[in-house]
């Protein structure tokens, strides 16, 4: 792409989904009881509207956690993204409220059930596979602990 073009995609809205390939972001480790997840975080408006678009793959025991400034009714879609996924809508201590499962390339939106600041995307089955459901809470340095304020 040239250096216009790449000038107008920053400028033009909805210019993320014109990416070709697949964005890769610095990863966390999070863990969900005895198991470990290794999640790029996408913290942008850029990353979060990427997000796992153009993937073929992702390893198992690999996601994408997406951090909000503020909580909102989180909705997501599938829109040029290749593989199916499950979507954990988390509180701010990492309590999940509600799991969706998503198919590829599809428009659908799954939303929280109330305002989240997280979504930590997962492959398809994934929480359910490892027996995580509404009310399991997923550890790591973004989520406070019970009582605690963010700053």
């Amino acid at each position: 792409m040239s250096t216009l073009g790449v000038a107008l995609g920053l400028l033009l809205p909805g210019a993320a989904f014109a990416q070709e390939g697949p964005q890769k972001l610095p990863a966390i480790t999070l863990t969900a009881g005895m198991h470990q997840i290794r999640a790029e975080v996408a913290r942008t408006d850029l990353q979060r509207q990427i997000g796992l678009m153009h993937r073929s793959a992702m390893p198992a025991g690999e996601g994408m956690l997406f951090i909000f400034e503020q909580p909102g009714v989180q909705c997501f879609w599938m829109r040029n993204t290749l593989i199916p996924l499950s979507a954990a809508f988390l509180d701010d201590e990492g309590r999940i409220v509600n799991i969706e499962d998503m198919k590829p390339q599809t428009e659908d939106s799954h939303c929280s059930k109330k305002p989240v600041r997280f979504v930590l995307e997962m492959n398809q089955g994934w929480f359910a596979k490892k027996g995580l459901s509404a009310g399991s809470r997923i550890g790591g340095e973004p989520f406070r602990p019970a009582g605690v304020a963010h700053k």
